[in-house]
Formats: structure tokens, sequence, C-alpha cells
């Protein structure tokens, strides 16, 4: 992979962005107050099942919106763009994704990395989400979309990691050892998440959503999700 690349796909999935990413949980707050998770054993359950859920929705969904990105196909964008916000089932899930999806489309116009084309296609969403956001920026800065995918569900992990280590809490090097064991869950979920029809794409998570839920009136919380 060329030099130049490779730093474009660490600077889009590192947890320096400012998108505000490290403000939330995804619910992982909720299940820590509530003994769902308590060690790192607990907590590796917790971020694979995440990542399942993930696999199942969230990055099929950016697997397309890569694609329509690339073919600039606003028709395509506009649907899965508006079927991934109509799919976030509580008020704090919904106003996540559109908080980070906003932060990193502001990003991508201060930054001047997208061409007339692809900043029209992100300009003509009302409200763009963080999976739009993050496969029109993947796209400015012409990272592939199996990298792309990888970077986005390894920022993902890394996060519920840094979660983990502050609230659980885990060390330091325990935080580690988990994000190094989770490598090949990652892989694993980027894989299935390329091979999902449209038919078969489904956030059915119940039990994350009445965490979700439960969390948004959580009377001790340092996270926005």
């Amino acid at each position: 992979m060329q030099a130049a690349l490779l730093l474009r796909i660490l600077q889009l999935a590192s947890p320096s962005l400012p998108i505000g990413a490290y403000t939330y949980s995804q619910g992982l707050e909720s299940a820590i107050e509530q003994g769902i998770v308590t060690n790192e054993s607990t907590a590796r359950n917790w971020i694979t099942e995440s990542l399942q859920i993930v696999s199942d929705f969230e990055a099929p969904i950016l697997w397309r919106l890569l694609k329509a990105f690339a073919e600039q196909d606003g028709e395509a964008i506009r649907f899965w763009t508006e079927s991934f916000i109509a799919a976030r089932d509580t008020a704090e899930f919904r106003a996540e994704t559109i908080q980070m999806g906003y932060s990193l489309s502001k990003l991508i116009a201060d930054l001047h990395i997208a061409d007339s084309g692809l900043h029209t296609l992100i300009a003509d969403l009302e409200i763009v989400p963080l999976p739009t956001a993050y496969a029109c920026a993947a796209q400015a800065l012409g990272i592939p979309h199996q990298e792309a995918m990888l970077g986005m569900l390894f920022s993902l992990v890394e996060n519920q990691v840094l979660v983990c280590v502050k609230s659980v809490p885990l060390g330091q090097v325990s935080g580690q050892a988990l994000l190094l064991s989770l490598h090949a869950a990652i892989v694993q979920a980027a894989e299935h998440a390329q091979q999902l029809d449209d038919d078969e794409l489904s956030n059915w998570a119940p039990g994350l959503t009445l965490l979700s839920i439960q969390h948004e009136t959580q009377y001790s919380r340092i996270y926005r999700s």
C-alpha cells in the first residue's frame, strides 16, 4: 500500500478526528451500569456482539454508500442515507449518527478535499448520518472500499475499548490486549457485511435498544449514548 494512502486511512480512522466519537458509548455505558460488562472477558463478548450487529446493517449500508459515491449515484446515496436514519430506533442513536455525520461533513468542506461532484452529492442531503459522511470522505481521499470498511470498523471497536478502559475500568494493557484480540472479528465483520443482499440487512437488536432507552434517563453518566 502506498504510504500516502495508508496515512489517509489512519487519519480518517483516528480517534483524534474532531467528530465527537469519544463522547458516545453506543449503549455500552448502560451495559456497564447494569453489570453486563464488568471485566475484560465480558467486554470482549459485548464488543464482539456489537460487531455482529454492525455487520448486519450499518456496515453493509456503508459498503453500498461507498459504491454509490464512487459511481456518483445520488439516488442510491439518498436511499441508503434515509434508510439508515429511519432505522435508528432510539433518540440517542439517531442524535449520535446525525451529530457525527454533520461534524464529519463539515470537516470535509473545511479541508476542501471533495471535488464539486462529491460536494454536490453531500450538500443535496437534508440530513447526513455518519456512514454517509464517512463514505464521502473515503471517496474524496481515494481510499479503497475494503480499507475504508476496515477503518470504520476498527474505529468503532477502538472507541468501545476506550470506554471500557475508562469506565469498567480496565487497565491500559488489558485494553490493548482486548483490542488486539478483536482484529480477527473485525475482518470477519467486514467480510460478512460485503456478502449480504439488500433483503438480508437487519438492525434487530432489542436488548441493545432497551439499554439505549434506559441510558436516556440513567442517573449517572459521562457519555451521550
